[in-house]
């Protein structure tokens, strides 16, 4: 039975309700006893939560100034969607070139490269400029010129879409252009994310990177492609393809021993950014050839499988990455999320978030936009979708979106991104059917670099565009740590209802200073509900301040 657009929009108004009703009961059970006759209590009022409410409300009348007043230092939980080689500042990327004596192409507006792909470096034989000359203690109006392009060349800034070429076409060109610098600065990359994190609020980050996997590619190559995935992975694992487990790792464990040293993480001068964890995610690029996609898928699982089993703090979980609509993600995306569905059977520990539906009409034949999220969810198993912009145009969208809702998958929503890139925005994005049909959902940025902005922005868009309650934010910071890749159990007691604690921490007050002996417990070995229970502890400092 199809319904009409008005009964649609009935349906999800009245599913709103109730979603705020649901996120505003969500402070009220924390300090309830739980006794026989209080396990089904209804909540009492909090008091904070309503003062903070009026104040957010009345951020709202003011004007969209006022909000983003108001957001800067709200407790945004976690950032689940962050590719780090995009998440970096041009500037910042300019400034590290001129350290390693880069040389600028000022006619591609790229860092100059050699026919093996490397950079080249100073000196620089015209018309290539030193990037140097871009970071001097002053600049000549040439220079500051030069300067301004490349900033624009390496990002969304000052992009205006001409004929025959999109925001998209924009957007995935950059990263040619500034890829290529010395994977050494990758700490660097990651104290800078991480500042920008801490000053925002936001306390947990995943970041999806590309590990080395040339070995992996080589034997690939070699071995060929088999329909019988088992026996290609045998043939894999027998050229050593688990030699390149230890590189990938040791390079992550490089990268945030040098974050912490610049913060000077674990002793008396650490700075406050040291509270931000991060976590890693491996993206497998799914626009070569099926042998290669899944030699680094293989790997990827390995890798993934090897931190989880020593409790490591590095690598957590898997995704695929590359523009969904490039021809060869098209073709093969059903046979890669046939390998994801056969490796998650041999690696089940292993998380799993998938790009799916970042799609547009006219992109794509519209039958291209009919299956991906569900074929993500179903033959891929993935726990969380990035991006999922194409739900409402596949079979059955109202299915999927229960289904979704049902498996507690959570959606990656990102607007800027998913405006630059698709041109998608407002009513035309599902971000409300999602919420209306009670599939969980949290606030991402995707490529923060590129995109010029932080994830207070992307905060400042939904509540202004989707006019949402100080109860609505809440609930979106706390979906989004529910749905983060930490091991152990969550703090909440039922999966996206953020009403009542675990039992372990029933009766206390939640981010509380002193938990029960029971709950410390508890905490102390659930790394997931300890975090949860700090962005507890965040939401009880701010709205200490609307007294």
């Amino acid at each position: 039975m199809r319904l009409s657009p008005l009964k649609l929009f009935e349906l999800a108004s009245i599913a709103l309700t109730a979603l705020v009703f649901s996120a505003h009961t969500a402070d009220l059970w924390a300090a309830v006893p739980e006794t026989g006759a209080t396990k089904a209590a209804v909540p009492v009022a909090s008091t904070a939560d309503s003062r903070t409410s009026r104040a957010y409300q009345a951020a709202v009348r003011e004007g969209p100034l006022a909000v983003q007043a108001f957001l800067a230092d709200f407790p945004k939980g976690a950032d689940l969607h962050f590719h780090l080689g995009a998440g970096v500042y041009a500037e910042t990327l300019i400034r590290v070139a001129a350290e390693d004596k880069v040389c600028i192409d000022p006619a591609k507006l790229e860092f100059a490269r050699n026919e093996q792909g490397k950079t080249v470096n100073e000196p620089c034989m015209p018309p290539l400029v030193p990037a140097s000359e871009l970071n001097g203690s002053t600049l000549t109006p040439a220079q500051q010129g030069l300067y301004d392009r490349v900033i624009n060349a390496f990002s969304m800034r000052n992009f205006v879409p001409t004929p025959g070429y999109s925001g998209h076409d924009q957007f995935f060109s950059t990263f040619d252009r500034f890829g290529g610098l010395d994977k050494i600065h990758t700490g660097q990359w990651i104290d800078e994310i991480t500042r920008r994190a801490d000053s925002e609020n936001n306390q947990y980050l995943e970041l999806m990177e590309t590990p080395s996997f040339g070995h992996a590619a080589r034997i690939a190559h070699e071995v060929g492609f088999h329909p019988d995935l088992a026996q290609t992975r045998q043939a894999l694992l027998d050229r050593g393809l688990r030699d390149e487990i230890a590189a990938d790792r040791a390079d992550v464990k490089a990268a945030i021993e040098s974050r912490n040293q610049i913060q000077h993480c674990g002793t008396p001068q650490a700075v406050s950014a040291c509270r931000v964890q991060v976590r890693f995610i491996y993206q497998v690029l799914r626009a070569f050839s099926p042998e290669q996609v899944f030699a680094q898928t293989l790997l990827g699982f390995e890798t993934v499988q090897q931190a989880i089993e020593q409790g490591s703090d590095d690598w957590v979980g898997i995704n695929f990455v590359q523009p969904e609509d490039y021809m060869v993600a098209m073709r093969d995306y059903t046979l890669h999320m046939k390998m994801v569905e056969y490796l998650h059977s041999l690696y089940p520990k292993v998380h799993i978030t998938l790009h799916a539906g970042e799609l547009a009409p006219g992109m794509v034949p519209p039958e291209g936009m009919k299956f991906h999220i569900r074929q993500a969810v179903e033959l891929g198993h993935a726990e969380r979708i990035g991006h999922g912009v194409d739900a409402m145009y596949e079979d059955d969208a109202q299915g999927l979106l229960k289904e979704l809702a049902r498996k507690h998958v959570m959606v990656e929503i990102n607007l800027s991104s998913n405006e630059g890139i698709l041109g998608i925005t407002g009513e035309h994005h599902p971000f409300q059917y999602y919420r209306a049909a009670h599939v969980p959902v949290a606030l991402s940025t995707d490529d923060q670099g590129v995109s010029r902005i932080n994830l207070t922005h992307e905060y400042v868009r939904a509540a202004n565009d989707y006019h949402l309650s100080y109860a609505d934010l809440k609930q979106l910071a706390r979906t989004g740590m529910e749905h983060n890749f930490l091991p152990g159990e969550s703090l909440w007691a039922a999966p996206d209802v953020f009403t009542a604690p675990a039992v372990a921490c029933r009766g206390q007050i939640l981010g509380g200073s002193k938990p029960s002996a029971g709950c410390k417990s508890f905490l102390d070995a659930n790394e997931k509900a300890a975090a949860q229970w700090e962005l507890e502890r965040r939401f009880r400092e701010f709205e200490a301040k609307f007294q």
